[in-house]
């Protein structure tokens, strides 16, 4: 009688094989040896439940060393915008963190929330139709009908796990939540309570316990702040990079760590065509040219870092699958022209008078003037 064929067994995923397949790690996963090493070299004071004195948050954000452990840099700018909204959360006042689009709100929030609290996911992300709900809490309605309401029928919200443990609370895009819901912050930033009307009770803040919420006011469907909950907040204003040489080390690094956990089979992007990218968003956001001889008109869109990083990382990806893995003109090309021209007939005109009487004229960008036109 033939034996029975044995079954094919798959072996479990590791967890480091777990840990390799996240696209995206959070902050404090990421740079776990970094926090580390700066939390056991930190004797300084800490605020209750900081994980990290406000001295050891400033040098993971900006970079320094610690022992042997390099400490990379989270932001390139001025370390006193970054001091003055460390002090911030170690006040009663929440911070906020406004500024255009690209400029790294998001990026300083999340940064700041793992050096301070070692968790950056007690996270609200604001759009138009964020409830009041999203924010306060929330039913488990199964429970709710069998038993009524209690404190166990009560689904919390980040906000309010972050007031309970003591913890930093984040909520992105303030300012495209409806101005009603907004407003449910009023009371949690000035009393440090969360009322739950329904049971009587309330819900107070522990110690380190505060809020970064980031904004700007440049998207469409932007609902401004009311001033009593603008009271509430101490606002730092995250500028665009002062210089061409602060621009480009952010996209370089940026991209760098994304080409790293995309696990794209290409080259690191060559600084030139970084630098080119940058200065063609430099020049059109400014409505000048670098040299400060020939002015320009701007395009509908805000041009950001951000999107600078976007535009190399796709054109990375390209190199990648469909070139010889070096980044080139033809493969930055269709990725700048979809940066600039958001509006089709405004933008249109804007870039192509710019190729025309800049990149065609300019040393060394002969390749991505023939690359942009091709395009149409």
């Amino acid at each position: 009688m033939a034996s029975p064929k044995s079954k094919s067994t798959k072996t479990k995923p590791s967890q480091d094989d777990t840990v390799k397949a996240i696209l995206r790690q959070h902050a404090e996963e990421q740079f776990a040896t970094e926090l580390t090493a700066l939390a056991e070299a930190d004797d300084r004071q800490r605020p209750p439940n900081w994980q990290l004195s406000p001295w050891a948050v400033a040098t993971y954000l900006m970079g320094g060393k610690v022992g042997k452990t390099e400490i990379s840099a989270k932001y390139v700018g001025q370390r006193r915008l970054m001091e003055v909204a460390i002090a911030t959360l170690a006040t009663d006042r929440a911070l906020l963190l406004y500024g255009i689009p690209g400029t790294g709100k998001s990026w300083v929030s999340e940064h700041l929330a793992a050096a301070i609290s070692g968790n950056s996911t007690l996270l609200i992300q604001g759009t138009a139709g964020t409830s009041e709900e999203a924010i306060r809490y929330g039913w488990n309605y199964a429970q709710l009908l069998s038993k009524g309401p209690s404190m166990d029928a009560i689904v919390a919200s980040p906000l309010m796990n972050a007031m309970s443990a003591g913890k930093i609370a984040r909520v992105e895009e303030l300012t495209r939540i409806p101005a009603d819901v907004q407003d449910t912050l009023i009371t949690v930033l000035s009393e440090k309570t969360l009322p739950i009307a329904e049971l009587g009770e309330e819900v107070q803040a522990t110690k380190g316990f505060n809020l970064i919420a980031t904004a700007n006011n440049r998207d469409k469907g932007v609902n401004e702040l009311s001033s009593a909950l603008k009271r509430r907040f101490n606002t730092v204003i995250l500028p665009t990079p002062n210089t061409m040489d602060e621009e480009v080390q952010i996209v370089q690094k940026r991209v760098t760590s994304l080409g790293r956990a995309l696990e794209l089979p290409t080259e690191a992007p060559a600084l030139t065509e970084i630098r080119r990218i940058v200065t063609i968003f430099r020049e059109l956001r400014s409505g000048v040219t670098e040299n400060g001889k020939t002015k320009l008109k701007s395009p509908s869109g805000t041009l950001s870092t951000a999107e600078a990083i976007s535009v190399v990382s796709s054109g990375m990806a390209l190199a990648a699958h469909f070139g010889d893995g070096s980044l080139s003109a033809e493969d930055l090309a269709a990725g700048v022209q979809g940066a600039v021209v958001k509006d089709p007939v405004q933008d249109a005109v804007v870039w192509k008078e710019y190729l025309e009487t800049v990149v065609k004229e300019r040393e060394g960008w002969k390749d991505i003037y023939r690359a942009c036109r091709e395009l149409g």
